[in-house]
């Protein structure tokens, strides 16, 4: 069984940049038809779909932070998610999910999670 940990997270400040990092360990690993992704859950909201990756490299965001937000991956265990111009809505806790049976936005169909990460953005 693959384990998730996210780190990376803080306090910054409208208009700064974080770098979200995820590492996959355990037993199992990340396969060619799984797929990896940021999701959030903000304050009173539901959680949410954030990026995604296919292990063929094929990037997916939301409409929210297309052109500010970057995910990767390092060809190993390791997932980044680069955090650029962030705003005060960005605030939540951010979780690094893999949805075994591949590409969705749906929370429901990841079925590994991380612990998360909060990510708090100040005006």
């Amino acid at each position: 069984q693959v384990t998730l940990a996210e780190s990376g997270g803080g306090l910054v400040q409208v208009g700064d940049s974080l770098k979200l990092s995820c590492v996959a360990s355990g037993g199992g690993r990340i396969y060619s038809s799984h797929f990896v992704a940021w999701l959030r859950q903000r304050p009173g909201k539901e959680r949410e779909f954030v990026a995604g990756l296919r292990m063929s490299g094929n990037k997916y965001y939301a409409d929210s932070v297309k052109d500010r937000f970057t995910i990767s991956r390092d060809g190993g265990a390791h997932f980044f998610l680069q955090m650029n111009d962030l705003k005060s809505d960005d605030t939540g806790t951010y979780y690094c999910a893999v949805a075994r049976r591949g590409y969705s936005r749906q929370p429901r169909d990841f079925d590994l999670w991380g612990q998360g990460t909060q990510v708090t953005v100040s005006s």
